[in-house]
């Protein structure tokens, strides 16, 4: 997961619709089903998608009230917290 992905994912939401966002990550996840797909794509895919997932968690809290950046490091903390416990 890299911040400014998930920041410039969420400048998209917030200048278009964030159901395009998850279109995109049904799209994807569509995509990773398919035999054809080699295991460095599938690497590829999977961070796109847990960026995506990430700014919709972000989005989801900016609309709850959070100001961007509170939400963007909040969000970082608990994946690091939860990176942190599995290790």
């Amino acid at each position: 997961m890299r911040l400014p992905i998930i920041k410039h994912i969420g400048e998209f939401i917030d200048a278009n619709d964030e159901d395009f966002v998850e279109e995109a990550i049904e799209l994807l996840e569509h995509l990773t089903e398919s035999r054809n797909i080699k295991d460095e794509e599938l690497d590829v895919i999977g961070e796109l998608l847990s960026n995506m997932y990430g700014a919709l968690e972000v989005q989801k809290s900016v609309r709850a009230g959070s100001n961007r950046k509170d939400a963007l490091n909040d969000f970082m903390k608990r994946v690091m917290g939860s990176i942190d416990k599995e290790a």
